[in-house]
């Protein structure tokens, strides 16, 4: 991990929670050059194994920004949703650094207007989400997905009997599949620093990035009879 990046560089992701880790190692797997902020040490570790640009930054006041290299992306992603007042005033302070792109995620109408009001562009994650997820229910099992372009996907799969009781390791995901583990859902927690020694337990979820022909390659083989 650097101290601070002083390169032009194209991408900066604000925020490690399950959108911007997914968005950090989708960029990193299309080969973007990607710079990746966070105040949480282990999540900053964990996705230093997909990008070789991650910061542990404490505070996201406008000198931390700056110090760490902000000003020299062409777009930040802010990823803090639930935080509303943190990610408005990040957000503003990544505006006021001259980035020329600046997208936002929102958690609701309201917030997603004052990010529009600061002149960010505004995402909502959870709703496209629910739009695809409803689209889905007639063509995929996996339980949650979403494109990030034609060909690649992340998708959230239920753990069956194929692969519960292994290891991540066990399972070979990337070689048998082609596709990397970037997340085992257990419950409402949501592990993201992915061990090879994890195990994959009945009524948990693992989460994956690849093809749409691999992912439906594991679909087959998951729940088939």
């Amino acid at each position: 991990m650097r101290k601070n990046y002083r390169g032009a560089i194209e991408y900066c992701v604000i925020g490690l929670g399950r959108f911007g880790f997914a968005l950090s190692v989708a960029l990193a797997q299309a080969g973007k050059e990607v710079l990746v902020l966070d105040n949480d040490e282990e999540k900053v570790k964990a996705i230093s194994r997909y990008v070789d640009n991650a910061l542990i930054v404490k505070h996201m006041d406008k000198d931390s920004l700056e110090e760490a290299g902000v000003q020299n992306c062409h777009t930040v992603v802010v990823c803090i949703g639930e935080q509303i007042e943190v990610s408005v005033l990040t957000t503003l302070n990544v505006i006021e650094l001259g980035v020329p792109r600046v997208i936002s995620k929102a958690v609701s109408a309201d917030h997603g207007s004052v990010l529009k009001k600061i002149g960010a562009e505004v995402v909502y994650p959870e709703k496209d989400m629910a739009v695809r997820l409803a689209k889905s229910f007639m063509k995929t099992r996996a339980m949650e997905y979403i494109d990030l372009n034609e060909e690649i996907s992340i998708e959230e799969h239920r753990i069956t009997g194929k692969i519960c009781g292994q290891t991540l390791a066990a399972a070979n995901l990337r070689k048998r599949f082609g596709m990397n583990a970037i997340a085992i859902v257990k419950g409402e927690k949501t592990i993201i620093e992915v061990d090879p020694t994890i195990l994959l337990e009945e009524g948990n979820a693992i989460v994956t990035i690849g093809t749409k022909d691999n992912h439906a390659r594991f679909q087959g083989y998951l729940y088939a009879d």
